[in-house]
């Protein structure tokens, strides 16, 4: 039991810190010190030193004997290369979407397009905030109706590594409202039952958004 209890407080403590990289509270080459972030969140540098290392496992963190930890984060080029493989991994994505989503979850896609139009139809209210979440949520249902926990966990740890771009991509209301309407599309056809279209308009929407993020700054995309 107390080995579980270590173990799933080293997992909150990895959890903590990987969110808090990836959302930019900790910046690139800035380092995390073991007492530090041991105080802030309550713990041990025990569980904070295990998570570290499991950072550094997945290129977040780098490990300097002699000097200690520092964030590695997301460059640019890990974005461009996030979206490039998303691309084709959210196509595929769609494809076995089409053949094993539930009703159930169809309605959660219509649901969530429907909540992202009433938002963007609001006059003066526009949040960035509120069509990320959503955003996110679609692509979610997404994940869970292809029916893969290995595709669903890689998609979905991807999102997760480029947070900062995915809002930057729905600055612009404008295309805000054509990725609804790229979701809009990309739900039609797996009504339809069109594998093919579905694949392709999941890969194109990936390369729309990744063609705005260069109108946003991101020059390495």
């Amino acid at each position: 039991m107390e080995e579980y209890q270590e173990y799933s407080l080293g997992g909150k403590v990895f959890q903590r810190i990987r969110e808090d990289i990836l959302k930019g509270k900790y910046k690139e080459h800035e380092e995390l010190r073991e007492n530090t972030i041991g105080k802030e969140l309550g713990v041990s540098r025990t569980p904070v030193r295990e998570a570290l290392r499991q950072l550094e496992l997945e290129g977040l963190v780098s490990i300097i004997p002699n000097k200690g930890a520092y964030v590695t984060g997301i460059s640019p080029k890990d974005v461009k290369d996030i979206y490039m493989i998303r691309s084709m991994l959210e196509g595929l994505c769609a494809r076995w979407a089409t053949e094993n989503i539930t009703e159930e979850q169809m309605e959660e896609l219509e649901e969530t397009i429907l909540l992202s139009e009433f938002h963007m139809k609001r006059e003066g209210s526009y949040n960035v905030e509120q069509i990320t979440m959503l955003d996110g949520r679609f692509h979610a249902i997404l994940y869970e109706a292809s029916n893969s926990r290995i595709l669903s966990h890689v998609l979905a740890d991807f999102h997760k590594y480029v947070q900062p771009a995915r809002k930057s991509s729905v600055v612009s209301e404008e295309r805000a409202r054509k990725s609804i309407r790229e979701h809009k599309q990309i739900l039609r056809a797996i009504r339809d039952k069109d594998q093919n279209l579905a694949e392709q308009l999941a890969n194109e929407h990936i390369l729309h958004v990744m063609q705005n993020l260069k109108k946003q700054g991101y020059e390495d995309i």
